[in-house]
């Protein structure tokens, strides 16, 4: 798995180092290191080093699979509304049935024509026939389900959609499910010798030709600091711990 390509499958690292980006899967907009031995999830990006991972579960075991499989669940699971009407449907339709049958059969037996005794009797079946009793609840849950799945929501099934008219209270607890998953730079501390912009503009230059999302962060902040960065020399990648290069004559670092 090169730089900037999504990890195929779930697997293990055997071999390099980098930063992967799960914000799709988590939420969390910081990457996570992965070295030799950690696992990967496939459908997340690797952000960081070249990787070769061994496929440990592919095709409907992976971990996207499985929240594909749990949507779908919820999709044709029954709310304890949907049960309900389900019940008085299959007493209602019978008797609506019924009733048709015997408006047919009172027109006929007046005289009325077979056309418009026949008029009457599907005026009876389609006005009176719950259909709306049996397929708005399916329909919302469905609809519910689907549109949550595509804005990172997974609903376990049409009983928790239908208790959550009860909650009062959300605790959330990732910094990417409230946020845009894209990362800022906040704040520059400097040592009394330095300027800020100083700082910026070398560590910028640095970060520019790094792939890793912190990287591009600061990056971004320099551009619209400074300007235009300079172009480093013998740039360099530390697997897990950052990028060194040489910024107009400067040894630079930035790492942890």
């Amino acid at each position: 798995v090169r730089p900037g390509e999504k990890i195929a499958t779930d697997g293990t690292v055997v071999e390099g180092s980098s930063a992967v980006d799960a914000s799709m899967l988590t939420g969390e907009s910081v990457p996570v290191e992965v070295a030799v031995g950690d696992t990967v999830t496939g459908a997340t990006l690797n952000a960081g080093g070249r990787l070769v991972v061994e496929a440990t579960r592919v095709g409907n075991d992976t971990q996207l699979a499985r929240m594909a499989k749990l949507v779908e669940d919820a999709q044709n699971g029954k709310a304890s509304a949907q049960r309900l009407a389900d019940r008085i449907s299959a007493v209602f339709v019978p008797i609506v049935i019924a009733l048709a049958l015997a408006t047919l059969g009172y027109w006929l037996g007046n005289g009325a024509g077979l056309t418009a005794a026949f008029t009457a009797a599907v005026a009876v079946l389609i006005i009176a026939c719950p259909c709306a009793l049996g397929l708005a609840t399916p329909t919302a849950l469905m609809v519910g389900t689907g549109r949550g799945a595509q804005l990172g929501i997974l609903i376990k099934g049409p009983e928790v959609l239908e208790t959550t008219r009860r909650i009062d209270t959300i605790v959330l607890d990732k910094t990417g499910t409230v946020t845009t998953g894209r990362m800022t730079l906040q704040t520059t501390h400097t040592t009394d010798t330095t300027t800020e912009a100083e700082v910026l503009r070398i560590a910028g230059a640095l970060e520019n030709a790094s792939e890793h999302p912190i990287a591009q962060a600061v990056a971004t902040a320099a551009t619209d600091t400074t300007g235009p960065l300079p172009t480093p020399e013998d740039f360099a990648n530390v697997p897990g711990l950052g990028v060194q290069g040489i910024i107009e004559g400067h040894a630079v670092l930035v790492g942890r």
